[in-house]
């Protein structure tokens, strides 16, 4: 059940609020980038490839009153073992005290939107196996397991598909 008295919260696309590019770039890093190495600068360049003219790469935002909450990127590949796979659902992160509310999947539906408009057939994901559980239940099939250490997901995106409104005011 939703708290009526939550403030609303909206799913963008980053190219009509460029200012939280930094907060996109910043949770990006820390989650997946910073452990390897990478510099938080790196990620930041590729972010602002999503703020081009392009379809994909593409990143999309969750904020509330201006706040930032969660974000979802599709872009070319996720997975340099399978190059053929395109495009990929990539880099969903939810705020840790915004979890729970329906902002992932709204996200990932936002981002099902995006890909089927873009022209896509199919999204790809990559995600370790615990975390595969949570795609299973939003419709995702498993089409590999254990490819460098990650299961491989896809959703179709039929003629007929529409996924739910991006937007909860």
């Amino acid at each position: 059940m939703t708290d009526p008295t939550a403030p609303a919260w909206q799913i963008l696309d980053l190219r009509d609020c460029p200012e939280q590019a930094a907060d996109v770039a910043d949770r990006i890093w820390q989650a997946w980038w910073k452990a390897d190495g990478h510099a938080l600068a790196d990620v930041t360049a590729l972010t602002r490839l999503s703020m081009g003219e392009a379809a994909i790469p593409s990143t999309l935002v969750a904020l509330t009153e201006g706040r930032f909450l969660g974000t979802v990127s599709v872009i070319a590949n996720d997975l340099e073992a399978r190059p053929a796979l395109t495009p990929w659902l990539a880099a969903l992160w939810v705020e840790p005290e915004a979890r729970g509310r329906g902002i992932g999947a709204a996200l990932i539906g936002a981002a099902l939107a995006h890909a089927k408009a873009s022209g896509a057939a199919r999204l790809y994901l990559c995600a370790e196996n615990p975390i595969s559980a949570y795609y299973e239940r939003l419709g995702w099939t498993v089409e590999e397991r254990a490819v460098e250490g990650l299961d491989v997901l896809s959703h179709p995106l039929p003629a007929d598909f529409a996924a739910a409104s991006p937007r909860r005011d």
